[in-house]
């Protein structure tokens, strides 16, 4: 089981930068890929960016890359965000996730997920 809280949401301007944190549970979460997701008022649940175990392979939404960030340190458990340039578009709920790599897994299929942080980007 991995519990995860997400922490360093905020309300900030168009144009600056938030860090958010996912602090993780738990043994094993090297082996653990991960994800951020957000959700906006209205709108459904999307990935914003993924990363594997190792931190080797990242995937970016098209609407965030060149933006945003993805790192993870496996000695501390943690997995974060670096927004830059924010956008009120960017506005929503982020969730961290984590799920045990196996085959068969759809690209946005999770096993955990953290409780959320509003992230709040007024123009």
């Amino acid at each position: 089981q991995v519990q995860l809280v997400e922490s360093g949401g905020g309300l900030v301007q168009a144009g600056d930068s938030l860090r958010l944190s996912c602090a993780a549970s738990g043994r094993s979460f090297s082996t653990y890929d991960m994800a951020w997701f957000r959700q906006a008022p209205g709108k459904e649940r999307m990935v914003v960016v993924r990363i594997n175990s190792n931190g080797a392979s990242t995937f970016y939404a098209d609407s965030v890359k060149g933006r945003f960030t993805i790192s993870r340190d496996n000695a501390e458990n943690t997995v974060y965000l670096q927004m830059n340039s924010l956008k009120p578009e960017d506005t929503a709920v982020y969730y961290c996730a984590a799920r045990r790599p196996r085959v068969g897994l759809f690209p946005d299929q999770y096993d955990y997920w953290g409780q959320g942080t509003q992230v709040t980007v007024s123009s």
